[in-house]
């Protein structure tokens, strides 16, 4: 992992200020890797690290806000809810994992996975573009209701299936590597000719949790008939979701089969996905991801 939060020239974006802010974060972040590998540092140190993050992480979103609103910069707005995504979700809620698995590894990894995977593609992408280098990424928001209702319908359909209650971590789920997962794609069309394709990556120990629990018996590894069974979930969540929604009557399954990791990366950096949600489940992380036409 560490070798991801090396800094190198292809990060600047030409902004002395933006760029020394990027060079700290990934510093800290190269610090953190450390501790947490470290036995003999403790718990405290992982907190308190973790916690000079977040707020450098915060007053650096502060400067570049600024810097964008003094420029003039026309993607401001989306800029500044990437920000209060991580600002207000996805840092919270990695924190809490953080406190309430006192510190695991696994929720350290978390941690560091998903800002490591959030702050390369975030000044890949969405800082390059305030200095007109690249187009930023996410060029339309879907707030207000129809989050709320996909967020709602996505809190009850794993609720049903899974007995688990989730929490967001983010609305803006950028393919970060959060732990080892199965990764399932599925499309679906309708009778008009339209397609929806749907991405979930479900983190390999709730996948392990939900098929023993469906079997009634322990299982410790992703065989053969585990991922069979998570692909038959995947479209039971999916529809599902659907139904709370009301679209699962306008579209049929066409397609389901599964990714790497690269495979989800390079199709996430290629395209826009107009809905990508990353959830905590308590008992291991879920990301929902769909995209129209």
């Amino acid at each position: 992992m560490s070798s991801e939060a090396n800094w190198n020239k292809q990060f600047n974006i030409g902004v002395d200020s933006i760029d020394n802010a990027h060079r700290k974060l990934f510093s800290i972040v190269r610090r953190l890797i450390y501790v947490s590998k470290n036995e003999n540092n403790g718990q405290w140190a992982c907190a308190e690290g973790i916690k000079y993050f977040k707020s450098y992480a915060i007053e650096h979103f502060t400067d570049e806000e600024a810097y964008m609103q003094s420029i003039g910069y026309k993607g401001y707005e989306m800029h500044k809810r990437l920000h209060d995504d991580m600002r207000y979700k996805t840092l919270p809620a990695l924190e809490r994992d953080l406190l309430e698995s006192n510190y695991s590894q696994e929720s350290i990894h978390h941690f560091l996975g998903i800002c490591i995977g959030w702050l390369t593609a975030h000044i890949m992408i969405e800082d390059r573009a305030i200095t007109g280098k690249i187009s930023n990424k996410w060029k339309k928001d879907h707030t207000g209701k129809d989050m709320d209702a996909l967020e709602n319908a996505l809190a009850d359909t794993i609720r049903e299936i899974f007995g688990l209650q989730t929490e967001i971590v983010s609305e803006h789920y950028s393919g970060e590597n959060f732990g080892n997962c199965v990764i399932d794609r599925l499309t679906f069309h309708s009778k008009e000719g339209e397609h929806i394709q749907v991405f979930m990556v479900l983190e390999e120990k709730l996948v392990l949790r939900a098929v023993s629990a469906m079997l009634d018996m322990p299982l410790k590894k992703l065989d053969k008939m585990v991922i069979n069974t998570v692909r038959e979930l995947s479209q039971k969540i999916a529809g599902q979701v659907g139904l709370h929604c009301g679209l699962s009557l306008q579209y049929q399954l066409e397609t389901n089969h599964l990714m790497t990791l690269e495979q989800f990366q390079h199709e996430f950096s290629a395209e826009y996905f107009d809905y990508s949600l990353l959830l905590n489940t308590g008992t291991g992380y879920f990301a929902f991801c769909i995209k129209l036409g």
